[in-house]
């Protein structure tokens, strides 16, 4: 196993990284699933193209979840698509935030949801340890950080459900404590805000 890959290091500063293109892989813990994303970074805005590759376990069937994100200047989610691949069939989602904070969720079977999701500014993809970087990143936390409780837009894998959910983060000495609906753990970052251990669900490689 080659070690934790980490975006570029940028001299004395604490801060993220101007701007940097890089690949992430994640595997899965005790279960056969990857992750791997191409970003394109800068300043707070991220593009990600990644994937997910699951086999079926006794929770799940297999699948596969390809997708395309894009955030603003401002690090707040702009756009998502995924593409989802099942023993059903092939399923595609679009998610897409106006500026003036109203959703709008293009499901398969052309229902449109539109809803300001509590006010979330961020998506997160279930079983991605890639979309904890977004509001990572964006709120900045650090040492003397609150706790703070993220309103997000919810896409369950691989049944493609779309909800509303609090996502809560606490700075801790070994790393940032995480609340979520799938876990209750402590993430490991990178000098970047992205994940590089997220025990219970995947660890970078």
């Amino acid at each position: 196993m080659s070690s934790p890959q980490t975006a570029p290091e940028n001299g004395q500063s604490s801060a993220t990284t101007d701007e940097f293109k890089t690949v992430l892989t994640w595997r899965g813990e005790d279960t056969d699933r990857l992750e791997q994303v191409r970003l394109v970074v800068s300043g707070s805005r991220i593009k990600a193209y990644g994937r997910i590759i699951a086999a079926a376990t006794d929770e799940q069937e297999a699948f596969s979840a390809s997708y395309e994100l894009q955030t603003t200047d401002a690090g707040v989610t702009k756009r998502l698509t995924v593409h989802l691949i099942r023993e059903a069939g092939e399923t595609q989602f679009g998610i897409t935030r106006d500026g003036e904070g109203t959703w709008l969720v293009r499901r398969p079977d052309g229902e449109v949801i539109q809803s300001d999701f509590d006010g979330a500014e961020d998506v997160d993809l279930a079983l991605s340890p890639m979309f904890n970087a977004l509001p990572l990143r964006r709120l900045k936390l650090g040492p003397g950080s609150p706790t703070v409780d993220v309103p997000v837009v919810y896409l369950y894998l691989p049944d493609g459900e779309v909800k509303s959910a609090t996502v809560s983060y606490t700075v801790r000495e070994d790393g940032i404590g995480l609340v979520s609906p799938l876990a209750t753990t402590t993430l490991t970052l990178d000098e970047n805000g992205f994940v590089i251990d997220y025990p219970t669900l995947a660890r970078r490689v």
